[in-house]
């Protein structure tokens, strides 16, 4: 007896509600759904099915059995499924979300040299601080920074990311002293717009005690480039993600405040995620994308 196929066909017919209907939707004649069922009793030794002229139920054993059955054949469709896909060349549209600034640091060049690998395979390419609805607006991988709360999507993580005070030599020369996060109040904070309301930017010292500390200034927006432009330009301290200002603070272009401390504006998660729709099928072109910003972030 071929237990797969048994499997398949007794499944079929609890679907379907009779031998004959699932004998239609199999290709097969009744008499042989029937014997195959009969046979698949015989070798668990317990009766699935209770067979009346009129209708099939199940029984308390078919009960149990169709449930696992189900999943049999489930798990067996995701691994052939699988196997298929990493033997088909990847092909068609990518729809990619990315928040802006690691948009344009990473995303972009990443998304080139991509394509380049991968000819076969076009990338449409959303740039946005909003937050999206992949399944609503059909988007096959978003960027995002931070934890993900959604359990129904599959976040995997890019790198690791902190937050850092920062502020150009220039502003921190006219200005007063800054030695705690406290004395930001003093001060010309360029702000990131989350909500409506007081903006503040929590801190954590090495024993893991936070601090929410109230700060203003006459630069809010919603778009992280301008923040580091106007703190290099001398405007006011920013606080920002380190791989967007890392290479000026190494030039020196800008200064980070409060090394002792974490930073942040509400949680201190403030990694890069890819993060897909789950189902049961994984694209190969979802997969190889993911895999690629993998390999980037990695290398960076």
């Amino acid at each position: 007896m071929d237990s797969l196929r048994s499997i398949e066909i007794f499944v079929q017919v609890v679907h379907h509600g009779s031998l004959s209907a699932a004998a239609r939707k199999l290709g097969t004649s009744a008499a042989s759904v029937s014997r195959q069922v009969s046979a698949l009793e015989d070798s668990l030794g317990a009766r699935l099915l209770n067979r009346t002229s009129r209708k099939l139920t199940l029984t308390e054993a078919g009960e149990a059995y169709f449930h696992h059955a189900e999943q049999i054949l489930h798990h067996v469709d995701e691994a052939t499924h699988s196997v298929t896909n990493l033997q088909r060349a990847p092909r068609g549209t990518l729809r990619v979300h990315s928040r802006i600034l690691v948009g344009q640091l990473f995303i972009i060049p990443a998304i080139a040299e991509f394509l380049i690998a991968q000819p076969e395979i076009k990338i449409d390419l959303m740039l946005s601080n909003l937050s999206v609805d992949l399944v609503e607006q059909n988007i096959d991988v978003d960027i995002r920074i931070g934890k993900l709360s959604d359990s129904s999507l599959i976040a995997k993580r890019l790198t690791l990311s902190d937050r850092v005070v920062c502020a150009s030599p220039a502003y921190l020369k006219r200005s007063p002293k800054i030695r705690q996060p406290q004395d930001l109040g003093a001060h010309n904070c360029l702000t990131y717009r989350l909500s409506k309301g007081n903006v503040q930017w929590r801190f954590m010292n090495g024993k893991g005690v936070t601090t929410d500390v109230p700060v203003n200034g006459s630069l809010q927006t919603d778009y992280g480039p301008a923040l580091r432009t106007a703190a290099l330009a001398g405007l006011g301290l920013a606080l920002m993600p380190d791989w967007s200002v890392r290479e000026d603070i190494e030039r020196g272009t800008l200064v980070r405040l409060f090394p002792e401390f974490k930073a942040s504006f509400l949680e201190f998660d403030n990694g890069v995620y890819a993060v897909y729709q789950r189902s049961r099928h994984m694209s190969a072109k979802v997969r190889l994308f993911v895999d690629h910003l993998t390999g980037l972030f990695d290398r960076s």
